[in-house]
């Protein structure tokens, strides 16, 4: 437990340890061998006030903040990952509509967001690769109608289960012949939006990956998302500040996993008739993987309280993300050392962490684009 937590922070760190422990724990290595999404659950955090944690209460949030939120991703993704990025991908919905609607907007979506009515999706990535973020081949059309918007997006996180959508495009060039990018909400049931092929995952399984798309999507002039031309700004603050944060929220919760399971093997496992946690070389890789844990959170929710108090927090939060998916890694296979052949069953959990940290890697940034951004911030 970090003492930088103020006590609401470690009740609500309470209550839903307490309720994943309930709801997800024992389904975990289920979803994730079947590739389930249990979608029924978004209503169950809903009613728990899980959804939309940094929505004010005026929108049917809890007001709160970007720390909570990561403090109830870290519970979830300690157990399932893949149902933890289902619940994050959603909150992408959210934090778009709440950071860049207009009122009426916030008013229409968000109250019904954050009870897990709806389940939300952020369609962004295309073929031409996620990090491209400009080269994007959807298109949306201005027309008497509103917005007429055509295309394909890729590896989209609840692809096959949200009701509610938003989609970035291209919409025009700009003053200096570049492509401009508009954001759209596609409201519920709107006829042309579909889902495509379904990813078979080597991690984050329980959620749903796959293609969306879009043909001959027809939406109204008021489901524009903020300025035409603003889906860059929209897109990249969303997914800089919201999505790397719950992925590094996910990395964290592996690593306390991975420090659980291998505490408690290595108490339970008698080799040369004493408890493998005897064993010096064994006590050094259970130290590894708790300082690589404590350092990544240290870094995530030191991030998170900074964008809480209003600043601007991309450059730390892909350097906690770059940090956190790489030492999720080293450190589930830390575990699965040494653990020895117990490691590589999948009765134990341990498999399934090493799977979800490698996922994690690529998802919203890879490490490459993640230094990039650190060392682009500090030349700057």
């Amino acid at each position: 437990m970090f003492e930088f937590f103020n006590e609401d922070q470690k009740m609500l760190r309470s209550v839903v340890r307490e309720l994943v422990d309930k709801v997800v724990a024992p389904y975990a290595a289920e979803w994730d061998e079947k590739d389930h999404c249990p979608k029924e659950l978004f209503k169950v955090f809903g009613e728990q006030g899980l959804l939309g944690l940094f929505v004010s209460e005026e929108y049917g949030g809890a007001g709160l903040g970007l720390t909570e939120r990561a403090i109830m991703l870290e519970e979830v993704a300690r157990h399932s990952s893949g149902f933890a990025i289902a619940l994050m991908t959603h909150d992408l919905a959210v934090a778009a509509v709440y950071n860049f609607g207009t009122e009426a907007q916030k008013k229409a979506w968000l109250p019904k967001l954050c009870s897990g009515e709806l389940i939300g999706g952020l369609s962004v990535t295309e073929p031409t690769g996620g990090s491209d973020l400009g080269n994007q081949a959807t298109t949306i059309e201005k027309n008497d109608a509103g917005y007429l918007m055509n295309g394909r997006k890729v590896f989209i996180t609840n692809s096959h289960i949200a009701d509610f959508n938003i989609w970035t495009g291209t919409s025009g060039v700009n003053d200096k012949g570049r492509k401009m990018l508009s954001a759209l909400i596609i409201p519920p049931g709107t006829p042309g939006l579909s889902a495509g092929r379904k990813e078979n995952k080597l991690g984050l399984r329980g959620s749903v990956t796959g293609d969306t798309i879009a043909k001959d999507v027809q939406c109204g002039p008021d489901d524009l998302l903020g300025k035409e031309g603003a889906g860059a700004t929209i897109a990249l603050h969303t997914i800089g500040h919201f999505g790397r944060s719950g992925i590094s929220a996910f990395s964290v919760g592996i690593m306390r996993g991975s420090v659980e399971e291998a505490v408690k093997f290595s108490k339970e496992r008698i080799i040369y008739g004493k408890p493998l946690a005897k064993l010096a070389e064994i006590q050094a890789m259970i130290a590894e993987n708790q300082i690589d844990y404590e350092a990544a959170a240290a870094m995530l929710y030191n991030a998170t309280a900074i964008y809480d108090r209003g600043e601007d927090a991309i450059p730390r939060i892909a350097a906690v993300k770059y940090f956190s998916t790489e030492a999720a890694i080293r450190s589930t296979r830390r575990t699965m050392d040494l653990m020895g052949g117990y490691g590589v069953m999948n009765e134990y959990p341990v498999g399934r962490f090493l799977r979800d940290a490698l996922a994690n890697v690529p998802s919203g940034g890879t490490s490459q684009i993640m230094r990039i951004i650190v060392a682009g911030n500090i030349l700057k």
